[in-house]
């Protein structure tokens, strides 16, 4: 017999196929990571079968335990790959036939290799996103953690990379957290959108045996059954959302990384990362570089260039399977990697590294206080545009006599603007400047402390 009608499509052919076409066709060496998803998707499909008569109860038990045994195999490194399996779906299924015999070959009927992919796809990301899901949380506690201990640290907040108004560490520690919990519930919404059962869907027109789908949703833990089989067997909107999200998520990682690279260089002085996340030069031993920020800021890009590619490769496909879809998974497969990875040493490194408060606290200017002159005259009744004005004139004769502003005497302040008193000297004082940003939101200590609360709060009922 040749070669080809060994194939689960081989019947139709005659002729051998092109070794090089075999292998450039073939699956198996990425899509072996969905075994557990396959043969999850068989158990209940055989159920299924069962359940409609299609096939006996005996025969279902004997396919059942039979499976059972080829996930212990896989689970234990010890199922072997034949030749002959260009695919998770035809290894199992060899593999169970060398078990039960000839009853395996019952367990497709009525089931394309289309929808049980889609199928399997779909509970491996449903699984995998969980996983992730936890890591993202584990990394927002270790914020909120961190954010409540130390929440007395002043810093230069920065626009621009210039230093432009005090804050409090906390504060910019929470800006990343609030990142990341809108990744979390991004995250959510998209595994209910994975958690769909396209089974029974057939190669395209849905299944002839009239499958109870909604017996295989509920065994497989799917929330609801797509409606639609052409809809069922393309669908891959949820390879890129994911793809997106994995996206979207190292881009606040690789922004949060860059910040801590540019803190722990010797001109900042802010932090230093530990030695579990640092590395030395070949050459110069001095040097201990932040390898692990640049790692996570060098792998946003790998993860973005997955999500580019799957929608190139996306965009075309006309309606149902088409073969262009084996291209789906070694981006995913990737992509969660990466973010697996990458999630829990972000982690490891914001738990772990060591502050400066007081080199914070020396970057600290009295520039920056420049935008409380201007608060200082509104509160006096002066029209904002005005003592904006007056606050930049301000910065400009310290500059001209080489001081600060805070070394003008009452009669410059007076020059610029009768409304000043007094005291305008209460003005130079960092925790205050703080403590007036008290709105929500802000960066006093009640509103960060606010924000820690409703973090934790969130955190507790997720």
């Amino acid at each position: 017999m040749s070669s080809v009608n060994k194939q689960l499509w081989g019947g139709r052919f005659t002729g051998a196929i092109d070794p090089l076409m075999d292998a450039f066709n073939a699956s198996i060496h990425f899509d072996k990571r969905l075994f557990e998803a396959d043969i999850l998707g068989s158990q209940a499909y055989a159920k299924a079968l069962a359940k409609r008569g299609i096939i006996t109860s005996n025969e279902c038990e004997l396919l059942v335990d039979g499976l059972k045994k080829v996930l212990e195999e896989w689970r234990s490194n010890s199922f072997k790959i034949q030749p002959g399996d260009e695919d998770i779906h035809t290894a199992n299924e060899r593999r169970l036939g060398e078990f039960v015999g000839s009853v395996a070959g019952k367990l497709h009927t009525g089931r394309s290799r289309n929808d049980q992919v889609a199928t399997d796809f779909r509970i491996w990301a449903r699984e995998e996103a969980k996983k992730l899901l936890v890591y993202v949380k584990q990394l927002i506690y270790a914020a909120v953690e961190r954010a409540e201990k130390e929440i007395d640290v002043l810093m230069p907040g920065y626009t621009h990379l210039q230093r432009a108004q005090p804050i409090r560490w906390s504060h910019w520690l929470l800006s990343y957290a609030w990142s990341w919990q809108a990744d979390a519930q991004r995250l959510e919404q998209i595994i209910d959108r994975i958690n769909v059962l396209p089974l029974g869907s057939g190669a395209l027109a849905g299944n002839p045996f009239n499958i109870d789908r909604e017996f295989l949703a509920k065994e497989l833990g799917f929330k609801n059954v797509i409606q639609n089989s052409l809809y069922g067997v393309s669908d891959r909107d949820f390879v890129a959302e994911l793809l997106f999200w994995a996206s979207m998520t190292m881009i606040h990682i690789s922004r949060f990384s860059e910040d801590l690279i540019i803190y722990s260089s010797g001109e900042f002085g802010f932090v230093s990362l530990a030695d579990a996340y640092s590395t030395g030069s070949s050459l110069m031993p001095q040097k201990k570089n932040p390898d692990s920020c640049e790692l996570l800021r060098g792998k946003s890009g790998r993860v973005f260039g997955q999500l580019s590619g799957f929608l190139m490769t996306y965009k075309g496909i006309p309606s149902t399977y088409n073969k262009d879809l084996q291209e789906d998974k070694e981006p995913i497969f990737d992509a969660v990697d990466t973010l697996a990875g990458s999630l829990q040493i972000t982690t490891g490194v914001l738990s772990t590294l060591t502050i400066h408060p007081d080199n914070m606290k020396k970057n600290l200017s009295i520039d920056m206080l420049a935008t409380d002159v201007a608060d200082y005259l509104v509160r006096k009744g002066v029209p904002f545009r005005e003592t904006h004005h007056v606050a930049g004139a301000a910065v400009k004769a310290a500059e001209d006599r080489n001081i600060t502003m805070a070394d003008l005497e009452l009669s410059d302040f007076k020059q610029l603007h009768s409304s000043f008193e007094q005291d305008v000297t209460e003005i130079w004082d960092y925790e205050k400047c703080v403590e007036n940003r008290s709105s929500l939101g802000g960066t006093s200590r009640a509103t960060v402390l606010e924000q820690i609360q409703n973090l934790k709060t969130w955190l507790s009922e997720n």
